[in-house]
């Protein structure tokens, strides 16, 4: 299998008037993967000021609606290991995607492994000496990556051991913590690509570090749903309802029960964060932190503008009791793909931290597939 795009067509790059960032494409390939990935990083650092915070301290801190914009935080606002693993994931696909422009066949999943231990660097653990020590990258140098912020404990097991994690000699056979789902958006954004592959490359790479089914078939129908909000007509809508199927047909109860839940609850529109929490669960786990983000991006889908719709979806998914960085960034990654960069507010850019790597990566991936 080979990740080369083939007779890819141009992207539309131009800027909309008046716009604070006009470096940015809004249209287009090209606009969807950065409206996918610095929205992820939106919503992550929004989520991220109150992760371990209970709704009683946000609603003290922040005031009855809780925390509702990124420019309420001292600036830079840092984005959370969910971010980390996410430019990760997209730096191994972009060395797969290297070798197979050079010609050169390569095994993906081995890749992003290479990927994650070079991640696992940057968080100060040391490599296994029975494990291969991949050489360094251009992501590696960049400081703001090297932060620890609080990476989730199956990430760091599974990949402080020797061998890589399978699906048929599993890390952490147990865990369906959300780690796989966070980081799994980039498979969504490979283009000219079958969603039965763009599952399969996704569920490969959630069991290098997670083990349970929900794990990995969280990850996958979140990285087939971005693919589906790749086209330029695609409805949100749409994608959620093939989510809900996808999630059926992967034999996970679980997962197919939150998905049909959030949708249905995306029909009512936004509910009390006790609501919330009632009928989807906090997040902590695959499945739940899917279908949060699923939901407030469903829920706020009726918003005026694109950016009004990405401001609504983030606060939303933050503001509950649980792991709110990682269904902020899931969401930011839904609206983010959905309407593409025109709907990353400009204030919020303005106090992100690292969104220069974050650009510089997605212009990396797009030379790459030729978008």
């Amino acid at each position: 299998m080979s990740l080369n795009p083939e007779n890819p067509p141009a992207a539309d790059p131009s800027p909309q008037e008046n716009d604070p960032f006009p470096h940015l494409p809004r249209q287009g390939q090209a606009g969807k993967v950065f409206g996918a990935l610095l929205g992820g990083a939106l919503g992550d650092a929004l989520g991220y000021a109150v992760e371990f915070s209970g709704l009683a301290d946000i609603r003290h801190s922040h005031g009855a609606r809780g925390l509702s914009s990124l420019t309420d935080l001292p600036a830079p606002v840092p984005f959370s290991d969910d971010t980390q693993m996410t430019l990760y994931t997209l730096d191994g696909l972009l060395e797969a995607l290297e070798w197979a422009n050079a010609g050169v066949g390569a095994d993906e999943t081995a890749c992003l492994w290479l990927a994650y231990l070079r991640w696992l660097k940057t968080q100060g653990v040391p490599l296994d000496p029975g494990a291969p020590n991949p050489p360094l990258r251009w992501i590696d140098g960049q400081s703001v990556l090297h932060h620890r912020r609080a990476p989730g404990n199956a990430c760091l097991s599974g990949l402080s051991g020797p061998d890589m994690g399978t699906k048929y000699r599993p890390v952490n056979p147990e865990s369906k913590g959300c780690g796989t789902v966070m980081r799994s958006a980039p498979f969504g954004l490979l283009p000219y690509m079958e969603p039965e592959m763009v599952y399969r490359l996704s569920e490969d790479a959630a069991a290098l570090t997670h083990g349970h089914p929900s794990a990995l078939h969280s990850a996958a129908v979140f990285s087939v749903l971005i693919h589906d909000l790749l086209p330029p007509e695609a409805s949100l809508q749409e994608a959620a309802d093939a989510a809900v199927v996808r999630a059926q047909e992967s034999g996970v109860p679980e997962l197919a029960a939150r998905l049909a839940a959030a949708v249905d609850l995306g029909r009512s529109g936004p509910v009390s964060p006790e609501a919330l929490t009632a009928a989807l669960g906090e997040g902590w786990v695959a499945e739940e932190a899917l279908a949060i983000g699923l939901y407030a991006a469903l829920a706020t889908s009726g918003a005026a503008t694109p950016q009004e719709h990405f401001r609504a979806a983030a606060v939303l998914a933050v503001n509950h009791d649980g792991d709110s960085d990682s269904t902020g960034s899931i969401t930011g990654n839904i609206v983010g793909t959905l309407h593409g960069a025109a709907a990353l507010p400009g204030d919020w850019l303005d106090v992100l931290e690292g969104r220069e790597v974050i650009e510089e990566m997605a212009r990396r991936f797009l030379a790459a597939t030729g978008a």
